[in-house]
């Protein structure tokens, strides 16, 4: 990742220095995937921006030294009157804990006070899959068409259903990287911490990333990007999103019908055929099962509505539930 260098009019000239290397190491050393590095210093921007007004000037080194868990409250409470919600502040601080630790880790300041700050508690909740009839539906709809754009898009949601990859993994990959007719049933992606992992790739999501390179009409190099725009770039993900969203108005998909729904589908729908957790979470790239395992809370609740609502005694059980 290309360093940067910092130089907010917010802060003054030793503070912008060391917020370059702190960005610097989560990039180069932490190697923190591209999208948390830029959440990140969104984050902290804003607290800067919001300190200089609370303070008044340029932020010194000795500021961020000397501020009190009061500073870093306001800056809450702030960010609270704006609209945000208890996930967005626990990100904020998240994102400021990071930026502290690592001041303190290079001996430039030390400040423990944003440790005393109660960060909000982030609201338990369970991945929300697409049944399979409508991931199904999802990725049969317009297959037929020979447009290139239609078969890049259905290429990329069958990746998604398909391989368990997240959306960034799937347009990081290079054309080097697809398969080709006669050999290649894995794919090899590139995901987060930088770590690579193999994928096994199934005969119709092979079939769909070959059907696009026919359709595609640029001529391509090996080291291109696998999946671009209508201008030859790099496909945003953004125009992935949007993509989505005009299919799930016309095929009347619920509200959680996202590209990484299609990423909770393939995980949830292999759990309930059967598939150990171990194996989910190397598909997924999971460093740890516990974030594969709430997986098995959406095949729970799964069960339990199918009970509530197949059960001959349903009702009654309801209004027993309701009393007690």
């Amino acid at each position: 990742m290309q360093n940067i260098t910092y130089k907010l009019p917010s802060l003054k000239e030793e503070t912008n220095q060391a917020l370059t290397c702190w960005y610097n190491y989560i990039a180069d050393e932490k190697r923190v995937s591209k999208n948390t590095i830029e959440a990140y210093c969104k984050d902290v921007e804003s607290f800067f921006d919001f300190l200089s007004s609370h303070i008044g000037g340029p932020i010194s080194l000795t500021n961020l030294k000397n501020l009190v868990a009061s500073d870093f409250r306001a800056f809450m409470a702030s960010r609270r009157r704006s609209g945000a919600g208890p996930r967005t502040i626990a990100r904020l601080m998240s994102s400021l804990r990071s930026l502290f630790q690592y001041l303190e880790k290079v001996d430039i300041i030390k400040n423990h006070a944003i440790h005393s700050v109660r960060i909000p508690k982030i609201p338990h909740s369970i991945p929300k899959p697409l049944s399979v009839n409508q991931a199904n539906n999802l990725i049969d709809n317009d297959n037929e068409k020979n447009s290139w754009v239609i078969a890049r898009d259905n290429a990329i949601f069958l990746l998604l259903y398909g391989c368990g990859l997240r959306i960034s993994e799937a347009l990081e990959l290079n054309i080097k990287d697809a398969p080709s007719e006669d050999w290649q049933d894995s794919i090899r992606v590139l995901g987060k911490g930088k770590k690579i992992r193999e994928v096994p790739i199934l005969p119709d999501v092979k079939k769909g990333i070959l059907k696009y390179l026919q359709l595609y009409p640029g001529k391509s190099d090996i080291d291109d990007p696998l999946f671009v725009g209508v201008k030859g770039g790099r496909l945003s993900p953004r125009i992935v999103q949007i993509t989505m969203q005009r299919m799930k108005n016309k095929m009347n998909l619920p509200d959680n019908a996202t590209p990484h729904s299609l990423r909770h589908s393939f995980a949830t729908h292999l759990l309930q055929a059967g598939v150990d957790l171990r194996s989910i979470q190397e598909l997924l790239g999971h460093s740890s099962l516990s974030s594969t395992q709430i997986y098995t809370e959406v095949d729970k609740k799964k069960l339990a509505d199918t009970h509530q609502g197949s059960h001959p005694r349903s009702g009654h059980l309801k209004l027993v539930s309701d009393n007690s």
